[in-house]
């Protein structure tokens, strides 16, 4: 002990172990001592049963605070940090939303991503692990606890029903569809505190190049684009972006009317989506978008229209946002499979900007994927996946286990809770804090059947 104190850095600690044992009989207790005392004795743990001092042993060991038994023993810390069994990192944060259950110490698991520095987040999980559902039970909590604004990006349409019943709406996105998105939509709140037309001409810019294809656009076409797009803005801004703001058919009118043969070019590419067959964001906003909750579901836009639509889909969310920021709410954006937004380069690099921009505008992102291979080829990605103070965990694959121990640091036994576990069981990281969870909601009410994904259940909601 002497070298433990002098050499190791130890402390020299006094301590005391008082165990209570009950049965129903004086020969059962007498017995159950016994066994005690022999398993001590086994271990090489000297037990003594306290004589003419019952009520004083009971009296310390109740939560009172007190010691009644007057006999102490002297423990170096290394020693006495064995007899403390909970160590068991915790996330309790008032105000914040229920996650789970601790699966350590059973304890609840409440935190709140408003408070924290950045409350992005990501839920990532194979197939099947519950990524979905433990999204939905977000947005349950937030539109029944609080007054923020919910907008939804979702491809495989899930979460229409829940949408709905929490009075939003579902704003169906497709090339056959009567639903229509105006790409130019532009109101005196859209862009940062600078000009927007500045920020617009950049958007318009961007989906140009994706319209064109491969070959991008040319420095010279930017021009006349830059142009054009102040042109047709003129009156609207005049009138103080009150009326109809124009659409993509009023720019392709004034790219025709263009002396350089480059703006009939640009013109000529961008046919099929102005005036040809794919022209829903060539044509004037005809939904709501300024309900609290909106889904957007692009499920049933084809592979030459997935690109388009969901850039225009991220920019008519992040004028939302911002428009909200200045009427003081917060908004949350959730974005499901969102690995298919980095398959195209504009829609990813819209997608990180807003990634980044979104916290100082009072908004908290959340990516929904299963496929985290694909998602880690992209440097984007990955960047945005360590930048992220709040990650959700579910069950993972060989390869994506190895892959997020190595990104966020995770250790062998931590991993074990993202390893063939049940659905809703996994990992929750919060501000650096990663804690183990498991998560089993009551399946017999009407939000679970909302809420589900299973298909036996899900046809079994729609029927």
């Amino acid at each position: 002990m002497l070298n433990d104190l002098t050499s190791r850095d130890q402390r020299m600690m006094f301590g005391l172990v008082t165990m209570v044992h009950l049965a129903d009989s004086k020969e059962q207790l007498d017995s159950d001592t016994e066994s005690i005392l022999s398993v001590g004795c086994k271990h090489l743990c000297q037990l003594s049963v306290l004589r003419w001092q019952q009520q004083d042993g009971l009296g310390t060991v109740l939560p009172y605070g007190l010691r009644r038994i007057e006999a102490l023993r002297t423990l170096t810390t290394e020693s006495t940090a064995v007899l403390i069994p909970f160590r068991a990192q915790e996330i309790l944060q008032p105000g914040g939303i229920y996650y789970g259950q601790n699966a350590v110490s059973g304890n609840m698991i409440v935190a709140d991503r408003r408070k924290l520095l950045n409350g992005n987040s990501f839920r990532l999980g194979v197939s099947g692990s519950g990524k979905s559902f433990s999204a939905k039970e977000e947005i349950a909590s937030v539109a029944l606890s609080t007054d923020d604004d919910i907008l939804i990006l979702e491809p495989e349409s899930e979460f229409g029903l829940l949408t709905e019943a929490l009075g939003g709406e579902v704003i169906q996105i497709s090339a056959a569809s009567a639903t229509h998105l105006n790409a130019m939509d532009m109101d005196k709140s859209y862009g940062d505190e600078r000009n927007p037309l500045i920020e617009k001409s950049e958007f318009i810019l961007s989906l140009f190049e994706q319209l064109v294809g491969a070959g991008g656009v040319s420095a010279q076409e930017k021009s006349i684009l830059d142009r054009c797009v102040y042109e047709v803005y003129k009156e609207y801004l005049a009138a103080d972006c009150v009326g109809e703001p124009p659409t993509l058919k009023d720019l392709y009118r004034v790219l025709l009317r263009q002396p350089e043969p480059a703006a009939k070019g640009l013109a000529l590419s961008s046919e099929l989506f102005i005036t040809g067959s794919l022209n829903t964001f060539a044509q004037p906003t005809n939904v709501d978008t300024k309900d609290r909750i909106i889904s957007y579901d692009i499920r049933e836009l084809g592979e030459q229209l997935l690109p388009v639509g969901m850039l225009v889909t991220l920019d008519a969310i992040f004028n939302r946002v911002i428009q909200n920021w200045k009427k003081g709410r917060t908004t949350w954006v959730f974005a499901d499979e969102i690995y298919l937004l980095f398959r195209y380069e504009y829609s990813a690099n819209f997608l990180y900007k807003l990634w980044k921009r979104i916290r100082k505008y009072n908004g908290l992102m959340t990516g929904i994927t299963q496929n985290l291979d694909e998602l880690l080829r992209s440097d984007t990605a990955r960047l945005m996946l360590a930048n992220s103070e709040f990650l959700v965990l579910l069950n993972q694959s060989a390869t994506d286990r190895e892959e997020l121990a190595k990104l966020l640091n995770i250790s062998e036994t931590q991993l074990s809770y993202i390893t063939n576990v049940a659905a809703g069981c996994g990992l929750l990281r919060c501000a650096g804090n990663i804690v183990p969870f498991e998560n089993f909601f009551p399946q017999n009410t009407k939000l679970y059947q909302l809420m589900t994904t299973k298909p036996s259940e899900a046809m079994r909601q729609l029927l």
